[in-house]
């Protein structure tokens, strides 16, 4: 029998719901642990506090002397509320949050001690930088980085901890994590939507990208789990056959939510209230133990501290609640995988969502402004959108089940088609007065109308418009926000730049109307654009071959996609926005073909051990089992064993057969990898191990999921499918 396996299910027998209380209404402990407006107006003086809502709506200098005030008050808010240590919390290009901790302790002369917190350890700290990926920016021993503070995300205290949210800079100044070019790429959006919303409304002055994301994933006991190798080192199954039930009848979807979970999401969500998260929304997903969870929209860059922060919550308080939560976007094959859908929109200071349909024709113009304008960017700009969401997880999910494809599009509705459409009818430079009123009355007025009821979304759409924002659909479940935010956000500023520009040229040198010249402009847009709209299927070869008459990419591997990241096009884009210099976008692409090829090494590794040390002998002991029998009819039965003996016979044979594949599979698949491995240039090895290292693991697992169909159950050493998806 599997020890290990048999275990772990009889361990899952004995579990039972952990308690949660929840004695306190949502609305009084929303951001308890936050040092937000009302903290900050109780601990902090009235210039402190001033600086610091300066430096949150407009980006104003905090003065050093301003930020020892502030230290100060931050201090003693933290230890009232028992925190013992701070930390600068940041996100460094490993996937990951990072935190040094130190405590407030400092000693003083004559044995006495103090709790210490000056201004100069809340702005900034330096800690070693040598292990964090940095894409050759710097040498080891010319390792230091520098975190810095980011006023605009409120500090808060996790566990005993006073986290400080920061960016992480090289010592030269190149941004060494995903939160300094998001924020760079905010400023750009701000600034560019703000002039183009002058246009309609002059008292806006300012714009900011809101983000909702909606965090899918799936809980696995973590007996279970941990009777896995391969979830436990790669956080998904390199082999397993699928269940005989698997999501075909739809019955896990929008259903009950088992108990145990329930409190799992339970203490989540009091955890999320406490640290000022606004998560609303759990339900169950569509495959067998997957769940989704999300928030209401905030501003962006605190959308994303809030997703990171999310997902390291949840691992803890999974581990509580005896789970292991599975973030990989394809942790078991055949069923859904896991997506992070990020649904993005644009809110001036006035309060008006620019893609939010209005009642009026001169807000619905605005609306379609900053509608048109998105598609351009996004037509212009699908390769670099396609690579934003580029990772070695997300290649198994795009175009898998209802995972959109790896062809960016974009899906707008029958409707909106149709409104487009007659504005493209719009006749170039001067409209007469007739046209105009036709066009605003029947056209534009009319689309809160056409919207209303309609705002059903293409599941196989990567970028779709639903209703009042758009959602990124193709973001894979383990990203960081911030990588696609930073991108999306910045081909929008770049459009709307070219699109002001060229509206004032029109109103200067051509003397048009401000309307008229808009609609000239839009018109020409939305030419220029159709390519990206999709309305259809996105799966299949019919969509791929037209894909490739409009011109668009297809990038259905990593290596392949994030080739857009160090373009001529791309690298004059963020450079001209000043969000990341040529250094800085070299150093990421670096990073992250090298993150794809070590996952790919490290999965490689796993799935030579797993069939090598567990499946080879599991096969083998049963076949000696079937040998044992076989002899022993021949001993009865003489040379008529093999009427009796046939199936046994046929089994040892199949056996014997994947095993040899199996073994073959596993010696080729290693000697590629030392061929890879061998490879100096980081980008040439991503593309040995995508192209000729990662054609093995499918061969391998085949054979290894055929021989789980052949052998005794009570022999098979791994924790099947059935077990990890349906117990609950």
């Amino acid at each position: 029998m599997s020890t290990l396996r048999f275990f772990a299910i009889k361990e899952t027998f004995n579990r039972v719901p952990v308690p949660v209380s929840e004695t306190e209404r949502r609305s009084d402990i929303f951001g308890k642990n936050v040092f937000r407006e009302s903290a900050m107006r109780q601990y902090l003086t009235k210039d402190s506090f001033k600086s610091v809502m300066d430096a949150i709506e407009s980006g104003s200098k905090i003065e050093r002397h301003i930020a020892d005030h502030i230290s100060t008050g931050m201090k003693e808010w933290a230890i009232a509320k028992g925190a013992t240590h701070y930390t600068h919390w940041f996100q460094p290009l490993t996937g990951a949050t990072a935190e040094k901790h130190d405590a407030f302790f400092e000693t003083m002369e004559h044995g006495q001690a103090i709790e210490k917190f000056g201004g100069g350890q809340l702005v900034q700290q330096e800690p070693d930088a040598s292990s964090f990926p940095n894409g050759g920016i710097r040498n080891t021993f010319e390792a230091r980085g520098y975190t810095a503070w980011d006023p605009t995300s409120p500090a808060f205290i996790y566990g005993t901890t006073l986290c400080i949210p920061t960016v992480f800079v090289s010592y030269t100044g190149e941004a060494l994590d995903y939160k300094t070019p998001l924020l760079r790429a905010l400023q750009s959006i701000d600034n560019a939507a703000t002039a183009v919303a002058k246009y309609f409304d002059k008292n806006v002055t300012r714009v900011s990208a809101t983000l909702g994301w909606e965090q899918e994933y799936f809980l696995v006991d973590s007996a279970l789990a941990a009777s896995r190798p391969d979830i436990s080192l790669a956080g998904r199954t390199l082999l397993g056959h699928s269940s005989a039930k698997g999501q075909q009848l739809d019955d896990h979807y929008f259903g009950s939510i088992p108990a145990r979970v329930l409190n799992f999401m339970r203490h989540l969500e009091t955890e999320c209230m406490l640290l000022g998260i606004p998560v609303k929304t759990r339900h169950n997903e569509v495959a067998p133990n997957q769940f989704e969870l999300a928030p209401i929209f905030e501003e962006t860059n605190l959308a994303v501290d809030h997703n990171s922060l999310l997902m390291d919550l949840m691992h803890k308080i999974a581990d509580k609640h005896n789970f292991k939560v599975l973030f990989h976007e394809k942790p078991f094959a055949n069923v859904n995988g896991s997506g992070k859908h990020n649904n993005w929109s644009l809110a001036t200071d006035t309060g008006v969502n620019l893609l939010g349909p209005s009642s009026t024709p001169m807000k619905n113009l605005q609306f379609l402004t900053f509608f048109i304008n998105t598609l351009k960017a996004v037509n212009d700009h699908e390769e670099l959108l396609r690579a934003s969401i580029a990772s070695a997880g997300n290649d198994h999910r795009l175009g898998a089940n209802e995972a959109p494809p790896a062809i960016i599009s974009a899906f707008i509705g029958s409707q909106l088609t149709n409104v487009l459409d007659e504005l493209e009818k719009v006749t170039s430079g001067k409209l007469s007065p007739q046209e105009k009123t036709d066009l605003k009355l029947n056209v534009v007025g009319k689309i809160p109308e056409i919207l209303l009821d309609n705002t059903d979304r293409n599941r196989t759409s990567p970028f779709a418009f639903t209703g009042n924002k758009f959602e990124f659909r193709a973001v894979g479940s383990t990203a960081n926000c911030a990588n696609p935010m930073t991108v999306l956000n910045a081909i929008v500023a770049n459009q709307l730049i070219a699109f002001k520009a060229e509206v004032d040229v029109l109103i200067k040198e051509k003397k048009m109307k401000k309307d008229d010249a808009i609609f000239n402009v839009l018109k020409e847009y939305i030419k220029d654009s159709k390519r990206i709209r999709f309305e259809g299927d996105g799966y299949g070869e019919a969509w791929e071959k037209e894909a490739e008459k409009r011109g668009l990419s297809n990038y259905k591997t990593t290596p392949r996609a994030l080739q857009a990241k160090v373009s001529e096009k791309s690298i004059a884009l963020f450079e001209g926005l000043g969000i990341m210099s040529k250094v800085e976008l070299e150093a990421r692409y670096e990073i992250e073909m090298e993150d794809y090829a070590m996952r790919i090494q490290i999965e490689g590794r796993i799935l030579g051990d797993i069939a090598r040390n567990h499946i080879i002998p599991t096969g083998i002991q049963y076949q000696n089992i079937l040998i044992e029998n076989v002899q022993g009819l021949k001993n009865i039965y003489g040379t008529d064993f093999k009427k009796f003996a046939g199936e046994q016979m046929q089994l040892i044979e199949q056996i014997s057969e994947h095993i040899a594949k199996i073994n073959k599979g596993i010696t080729e698949m290693i000697d590629a990898r030392r061929k890879a491995n061998k490879i100096e240039d980081v980008v040439e090895r991503a593309f040995a191990y995508c192209d000729d290292v990662k054609s093995y693991f499918q061969v391998i697992r085949y054979h290894c999921d055929k021989l789980e169909l052949l052998v005794d159950d009570e022999l098979w050493p791994l924790t099947k499918y059935r077990e990890l998806l349906f117990t609950k």
